[in-house]
């Protein structure tokens, strides 16, 4: 275990052309919230992208409501690279199948011969509904109903920004409800590891005197009225 203060994470996703980056799908928009100890800062990171030759897929248009026309005066992923890797740089990404959308950003990455992200670093809120919930509907809307989370900002359509909003609120119930104390991260061997962050209270100074006798005679007269104490029993 890890002590930290100022524990960073930032909530992620993104919305896409198609679901083959492989094929040529492309990344359109990127929306991320930041967590410091699990407590959302309002500082938010949220960018459309044009996908250049790649045509969003009727089904993506379904989804996110985000149409080729809308697109075509948005700045390539190129241009905004740089301002996205900043953003994130010293936080521990939380994304929902984060299988899907590493994938998606270092292909984009690759294209740019940045340095790709690492799937074993982050940490996946699908992996962790599973383990909580086995067996159990584990996508977004399913999750928000289960903890009672407002999701209606997207029965019409999916955003990025929006789906991380409510995915912070959705991994912060995961670990357990809205509370500081723990903050649960990923190290170099696992994304389970529990990380205890920094006690700020004073330990009482050392007593340097001896007790008076008072003390010792209302010490003792407390011991007296105890019912068997642990200490006169006789281990066997």
């Amino acid at each position: 275990m890890t002590i930290l203060k100022n524990f960073r994470e930032i909530v992620l996703d993104t919305e896409t052309t198609g679901l083959e980056h492989e094929g040529g799908d492309r990344i359109v928009e990127i929306g991320c919230v930041e967590l410091i100890n699990h407590i959302p800062t309002g500082n938010t990171y949220h960018v459309y992208i044009n996908p250049e030759t790649q045509k969003m897929s009727p089904d993506a248009i379904k989804i996110s409501g985000i149409t080729d026309d809308f697109l075509k005066d948005k700045p390539v992923f190129g241009k905004i690279a740089d301002d996205f890797l900043n953003f994130i740089a010293d936080g521990v990404l939380v994304i929902h199948n984060a299988a899907f959308d590493i994938s998606f950003l270092n292909s984009e990455l690759k294209r740019l011969h940045k340095p790709l992200l690492k799937l074993e670093d982050a940490i996946d809120t699908l992996d962790l509904a599973h383990r909580k919930f086995p067996g159990a509907s584990a996508n977004l809307d399913a999750l928000c109903r289960r903890f009672n989370i407002d999701a209606s900002s997207r029965e019409e359509h999916h955003g990025a920004l929006i789906d991380s909003l409510l995915l912070a609120e959705v991994y912060m119930e995961l670990l357990g409800g809205k509370q500081s104390g723990l903050a649960f991260g990923s190290n170099e061997n696992t994304n389970e590891g529990i990380t205890i962050m920094q006690n700020t209270k004073q330990s009482r100074k050392k007593r340097t005197f001896k007790p008076s006798e008072e003390e010792i005679a209302a010490h003792n007269e407390f011991l007296k009225s105890m019912e068997s104490p642990m200490w006169n029993k006789t281990v066997i």
